[in-house]
Formats: structure tokens, C-alpha cells, sequence
């Protein structure tokens, strides 16, 4: 029986072949936390392990991205803590203006497919994207990872998911993850390990299938892969990087379960509050007017979700009764989409441009919601008080639907905006 690109992973890291169900220890390639679970991390190193070390400093990674810069004495007493074990332990810090964790990792080169990657948060199966296996866990969890370099964990059942079909006009990734998320709901992948195969993936780019993998948390996923492929190779090749392994599963693998999504005729979709899983089309929907439109976030703060914006924007004004806040994912990406006019283009349209940073997704600040204000968001969670007032609503899209919404200050259906 051949091995699924989880099972390959696993049984390379323990030195023999692993089984599903099965408990093991494995070493970790990489750790890293944000200014959400570091701290925390760092209390269980110092009050309950009662001792602070760090198995690797090169191997250990801290960012600043979820309320940077800090909008409270509080938040920057954090911030502090942070800045001053990684100066002692000699801990790599992202500060404030680098960037999302999530994104940062990938961008730094601290990513390489088949590692084992232990991320204190749980869109850390983001970077399953480059065929690593990377799982979020809580800070005790990370704490003992920082410590010891290893991390113990059940195998998780293996399901594949196949995509086929052409994209339609005005559908993109986020488009596809909902949906699926619609079909399978969000305990339906609770605490298995996903891997996405079909044709369609050959015509989505790291940034298409970094959605696709970080809203794998909201299936209930414990990690999400997809094996190396030629697109994968270029990405790291464009960044200098090469002989990338061809991480693959056996053609004769064996999963759990295996689902097929043909997406030839799919519509735009929305994920409608309080649940990621209220997932209904575009037409449904379309014509419910709005406050705020955000776009940004690990899900979709990414180049090619500005480049989209900017296309749609162009020649247009936000609405006037619509905030839209637009925050890059990271600091090269900021960079990029300047040098290639889309942030001049962004304001010219009457939009908010923050700095690198989790921002309004969490609620922590440059963007919170009143007391019965309407969100669209791109980012991946729509849950009651999300981004602000408990009495808010929050509804997930795509950019290209963010940006059509928030031309006309209601929900709107992006294709109208795309020639």
C-alpha cells in the first residue's frame, strides 16, 4: 500500500511508517507564535516548565502582527516581553511592520516542503500550501515545542480532495473554500489531515492555494497539504530557491475518505454571520447594504487579492457611505503592489491603506464595527463580536466581491466589474 503526502512526512520525521490513529513524538522543523500566544508560551517556559530554554534559536521564529502597532499600553507591554526574550535567547522577531505570521514564514524562505511545522495559531495549516506539515497548537504546546524541539500528536485520518473544472469569470479560491465549506461544514474535517489533487490546482498560484489551505482551520482541519507541483517549484525558484523535492503522494495511496469538487459552474459565494459554514451565492445575497469593507488578512491580504481590488477600483470611487480599510499581508507585498502603482491607484479610490498587520480581523483595532454595523471582510472568520460590537455582522468573501460591495455600498456581485 502506498503512502499519502501526510504519511510520508510522518513516517520520514519517526524513521518508520506511521498509521492513522497512531500516537508519536516527532521533532519539529520549525516553531512560531505571534503576540496572541508568545507571551503565553513564554509564562509556561518560566511558571510551569520552570526553566526558559530554547532547543534551536535558529528554528524558533516570534511576530508582531495581530494588534501592531500596539494600540494600548497593555498590547505593548506584550510587545516588550517579546522584544526582550528573543534579544536573550537570541529568538528571531518579526516586528511590528513585517507582516502576518503566516504570510512572513513563507516569504522568509522557513518553509521547505516535508517539514514539520508547529505554529501557536490555528491557521498555521496555511503553509500545508508548500507541502509541509504544519499544524496550529496552543502555547503550552508551543512552549514545550521551543524547549524540547519536539511536539507528540495522534496521526490524523487522511482525506483527499479533488478539484476540477475551469474557473469560472469573477470565482476565485476563496470562492472554491467556501463552497466547500457549505458542503462539508465546519467539524467535518475535525482533526484530519487534508490533501487537495484535481486539475484546478494547476491553474492557481501560491497565493490561490495559501486560501485555500488557511481556511482549511475552518473545515476543522488539523493540517491541509498540497504536494509539489510545478507551480510550487516556481515559487521558490523566483525566490532563489532551488532543488525543491518533489513531495508527492503514492499513486496507490489509501484515504479515509475522498470528495470531488467540480467548480465549472460555481458563482461567487459568501459566508453570511454567524457562521463560516452560512455559505450561500452571490445572487442570494447580493443588495444588502453595508458600512465597512475589509480586505486583507492571512486569508487574502496577498499581492494577487490587491491586484484584483485595484482592477475592479479602477476608475471607481468608494461608495461614500463605505469605510474600506485595505491592509497588505506583509511588508514586501506593501512594497510590491507600490512599485506597481496599485497603492496609489487603492487611494485614488478613496481607500484606507494600514500597515502590515492582522488588523480589524481579530477585533483588536484599526477598523472595529458598532453596534450593528455590517462587514464584508476577506478574512476567515465571521463569528458574533469577530471585528468589533457583538451586535456587528461580519460576511466573508472574496476581494473581488469586497471590492464591487464597496463600490456600491451593498453587497454586489464582482462580475458586473470584470471584463
Amino acid at each position: 500500500m502506498g503512502l499519502t503526502l501526510t504519511e510520508k512526512i510522518l513516517s520520514h520525521a519517526v524513521g518508520r511508517t506511521v498509521n492513522p490513529g497512531e500516537i508519536i513524538v516527532t521533532e519539529v522543523d520549525l516553531v512560531y507564535a505571534h503576540d496572541g500566544t508568545a507571551p503565553l508560551a513564554i509564562q509556561v517556559l518560566s511558571n510551569e516548565l520552570r526553566f526558559i530554554k530554547v532547543f534551536d534559536p535558529g528554528k524558533v521564529v516570534f511576530v508582531i502582527d495581530h494588534a501592531a502597532p500596539s494600540p494600548s499600553i497593555n498590547v505593548s507591554k506584550v510587545h516588550k516581553l517579546m522584544r526582550d526574550f528573543s534579544y536573550s535567547f537570541r529568538v528571531k522577531l518579526y516586528d511590528v511592520g513585517n507582516g502576518i505570521c503566516h504570510q512572513l514564514i513563507p516569504e522568509e524562505g522557513l518553509v521547505k516542503p516535508g517539514m514539520i511545522i508547529v505554529g501557536a495559531d490555528s491557521h498555521t495549516v496555511t503553509l500545508g500550501a508548500f507541502a509541509a506539515f504544519a499544524i496550529g497548537v496552543g502555547s503550552t504546546d508551543a512552549a514545550i515545542a521551543i524547549a524540547y524541539g519536539k511536539i507528540w500528536l495522534k496521526i490524523p485520518e487522511i482525506v483527499k480532495i479533488a478539484i476540477e473544472g475551469n474557473l469560472p469569470r469573477g470565482v476565485y479560491s476563496k470562492d472554491i473554500i467556501l463552497y466547500m465549506l457549505k458542503t462539508i461544514k465546519s467539524d467535518g474535517m475535525t482533526y484530519k489531515s487534508v490533501e487537495f489533487h484535481g486539475k484546478t490546482l494547476q491553474k492557481l498560484s501560491m497565493d490561490a492555494r495559501m486560501t485555500l489551505t488557511n481556511m482549511c482551520t475552518e473545515i476543522g482541519a488539523k493540517a491541509a497539504l498540497i504536494p509539489v507541483d510545478a507551480v510550487t517549484k516556481q515559487w521558490f525558484e523566483e525566490r532563489g530557491i532551488y532543488n525543491i523535492k518533489e513531495l508527492r503522494p503514492d499513486t496507490n495511496a489509501e484515504y479515509s475518505d475522498e470528495l470531488l469538487f467540480d467548480i465549472s459552474n460555481l458563482e461567487p459565494q459568501i459566508a453570511l454571520p454567524p457562521n463560516v459554514d452560512n455559505v450561500k451565492s452571490i445572487s442570494e445575497v447580493e443588495g444588502l447594504e453595508i458600512d465597512q469593507v475589509f480586505i486583507g488578512s492571512c486569508t487574502n491580504g496577498r499581492y494577487e487579492d490587491l491586484l484584483v481590488v485595484a482592477k475592479i477600483l479602477n476608475k471607481h470611487k468608494v461608495n461614500p457611505r463605505v469605510r474600506c480599510i485595505i491592509i497588505p499581508a506583509s511588508r514586501n507585498i506593501y512594497l510590491k503592489a507600490l512599485r506597481h502603482d496599485i497603492i496609489e491607484k487603492l487611494l485614488q479610490a478613496g481607500c484606507v491603506i494600514g500597515p502590515p498587520t492582522c488588523g480589524p480581523c481579530i477585533g483588536a483595532h484599526m477598523g472595529l464595527l458598532a453596534e450593528d454595523e455590517i462587514a464584508i471582510s476577506t478574512s476567515n472568520r465571521n463569528f458574533i463580536g469577530r471585528m468589533g460590537h457583538k451586535r456587528s455582522k461580519v460576511y466573508l468573501a472574496s476581494p473581488a466581491t469586497a471590492a464591487a460591495s464597496a463600490i456600491e455600498g451593498k453587497i454586489t456581485d464582482p462580475r458586473k466589474y470584470i471584463s
